[in-house]
């Protein structure tokens, strides 16, 4: 059985999906861009700007169910421009810490966006610990 995941701290698109789903000992995000939660417009111009929003979308829903960004075990990411892995590789490395989670990041067109990022986090433990 899962549980839905909401929070009106995130932000929330007038589409047919989730924020994210609790299965047992799982909790998936759906795939964030980077725009502010209550405005839903995109912030910034670089993909260091978008990386972070992104990010912090996906920790305000992962708070929402008790969980931190050292929870996510798992990331796919969907960068839109070649030249944009640097800055994206940057901030991503500041926000989580080592270990990292698993990932998988690929070039790919997603409209007017620089980032999409969706990840999985475990309750039970924090990434690295026993």
């Amino acid at each position: 059985m899962s549980q839905q995941i909401h929070t009106d701290q995130a932000p929330l698109f007038p589409l047919p999906f989730s924020q994210a789903l609790r299965a047992g000992d799982f909790v998936y995000v759906s795939g964030q861009v980077g725009v502010d939660p209550q405005t839903r417009e995109i912030v910034g111009d670089t993909i260091e700007e978008q990386t972070a929003q992104c990010l912090r979308n996906i920790e305000i829903i992962l708070q929402a169910a008790g969980l931190t960004l050292d929870h996510v075990i798992k990331v796919n990411a969907f960068v839109s421009r070649p030249e944009d892995f640097a800055g994206y590789n940057r901030i991503y490395s500041e926000m989580f810490k080592q270990p990292y989670p698993a990932r998988s990041s690929i070039q790919c067109g997603i409209g007017q966006y620089l980032v999409e990022i969706e990840a999985v986090a475990f309750a039970p433990s924090i990434r690295g610990e026993a």
